[in-house]
């Protein structure tokens, strides 16, 4: 689940403040550290998941659906390497985030797509899919 939608459904609402939202990622939910959060902020409101009114954070709950979307690939993909592999979920998500220290800061299906190759699963069934 996006962190942005467990933040919303902690909450109950679609608003909040820079500082809260933080407070709600970081250390209620404990889902990233501050600057992740921060982070995430930042990108969450370049990509319009986040919407800034008047110092108050608004969710596009849109967005946030078709963020879930691509997320849910990305968790079929990686239960998939693990299933392949016979690893854990987790191993096959270190082996996603070691490749992200390779190859920089790729979107993560991509990142998981070229994991599964190197260890020798076949990805076809996911070639079309990772792009939208």
């Amino acid at each position: 689940m996006h962190p942005i939608k467990r933040a919303v459904e902690y909450k109950g609402s679609l608003e909040f403040t820079r500082s809260e939202l933080v407070g709600i990622l970081a250390f209620s939910l404990r889902l990233m550290d501050v600057k992740a959060a921060k982070e995430l902020i930042a990108k969450s409101l370049e990509e319009g998941l986040l919407e800034e009114r008047d110092g108050v954070l608004v969710v596009n709950k849109a967005l946030l659906s078709e963020e879930e979307a691509q997320e849910d690939l990305f968790n079929e993909m990686v239960g998939y390497i693990a299933n392949s592999l016979g690893w854990e979920r987790e191993e096959v998500i270190e082996g996603i985030n070691s490749m992200r220290e390779r190859y920089g800061d790729l979107d993560e299906k991509v990142l998981a797509y070229l994991f599964g190759m190197e260890k020798g699963v076949d990805m076809a069934r996911f070639r079309d899919r990772i792009g939208d």
